[in-house]
């Protein structure tokens, strides 16, 4: 054989030898958006552990469920939790119909962009708001109103619509997990019938996979046929303590992985972590300025700061958005 042959078979081994270790490679890297560190590894460890047939961790597909807070953990909170400014949204729309909310707080404080004033209203203000936005109508007519609104609905700080402000490293492990078969759901405090319009869309999890606070129905036989009703009344509070109750009370089982962003995560990464075997819990730690936002111990959206001092001795990964995210929201 001469001698240029023999060259080219060397470099056309030598090519598709390069070309199926890159290939190997980007099929092996699960997390694209992260970076490689300690936090990326950890969830590949316990993936691994819980999925490999005979080993000590392993774990029964029926019994691989994933639990995800959704404000802070998988999409931006800031400057204000996205159902919040929903309701302010709803009360500036209907406002042509309350002539009277002009003169009334707080409604007053919301037509006029004052989010002091809405703050100094207090609870018994957020509650006034929330029962002229939420209830009094179908949950027909509630989800259309939702639907629309978050088609559209956009951060009031980036001015990018609220769907594209989801964050892609989480994205990206949601979809590992349910590759290895785990039962992904969303448990969070905001509203269940606010959520379940638009999670599918956003992050792939059906509507029946997702835990929130909720308010009373009522069934009702209208002339139109039967209706459920939204009441002014709570019916259950997804949040702190109550995110194990609803876990248990939605899922039936307990989790072995649990990814949180703030203390109201607390009980439920307790809950997860405490349990037998092998078990997962991660925090979002938003310490990222320059790409999103960064805030723990004082914010009032997503406050850190018992679950951010406790991680280390529960075995908590708190994850750096600065550190240990290549990128932060789909396609940037």
């Amino acid at each position: 054989m001469r001698r240029h042959t023999l060259v080219s078979a060397a470099g056309a081994i030598a090519f598709g030898t390069f070309a199926f270790v890159a290939a190997a490679i980007a099929q092996d890297d699960r997390l694209p958006s992260w970076n490689d560190g300690a936090n990326k590894q950890a969830i590949i460890d316990f993936v691994t552990a819980v999925t490999t047939e005979g080993g000590p961790d392993f774990v029964a597909v029926d019994d691989r469920i994933a639990t995800f807070d959704n404000d802070g953990t998988l999409w931006s909170e800031q400057p204000m939790y996205v159902q919040l400014a929903f309701a302010l949204d709803e009360v500036k729309a209907m406002a042509p119909d309350h002539p009277e909310w002009k003169d009334t707080e707080p409604f007053k404080s919301v037509l006029a962009g004052d989010i002091a004033g809405i703050a100094a209203s207090g609870k018994d203000g957020l509650e006034k708001v929330l029962a002229v936005t939420h209830t009094g109508m179908t949950t027909d007519q509630f989800t259309d109103t939702v639907t629309a609104w978050i088609a559209t609905a956009k951060n009031a700080k980036t001015g990018k619509l609220n769907t594209e402000m989801i964050f892609e490293p989480m994205v990206e492990v949601i979809n590992y997990l349910k590759a290895n078969d785990f039962d992904v759901y969303i448990v969070s405090g905001g509203g269940i019938e606010f959520m379940r319009p638009w999670t599918e869309k956003t992050y792939g999890i059906a509507p029946g996979n997702v835990v929130g606070s909720s308010i009373k129905l009522k069934y009702e036989v209208t002339d139109n046929g039967p209706v459920l009703m939204r009441e002014a009344e709570i019916d259950f509070v997804d949040d702190g303590p109550g995110k194990p109750v609803g876990i248990q009370k939605f899922i039936g089982k307990r989790p072995i992985a649990a990814f949180g962003n703030s203390d109201g995560d607390y009980q439920m990464l307790q809950w997860t972590t405490t349990g037998p075997g092998k078990r997962l819990g991660m925090i979002v730690h938003h310490d990222d300025a320059a790409r999103e936002f960064a805030y723990d111990r004082e914010s009032h959206f997503g406050k850190l700061d018992k679950a951010m001092d406790d991680a280390p001795k529960a075995g908590w990964h708190l994850i750096s958005m600065k550190d240990d995210w290549k990128q932060i929201f789909p396609g940037n």
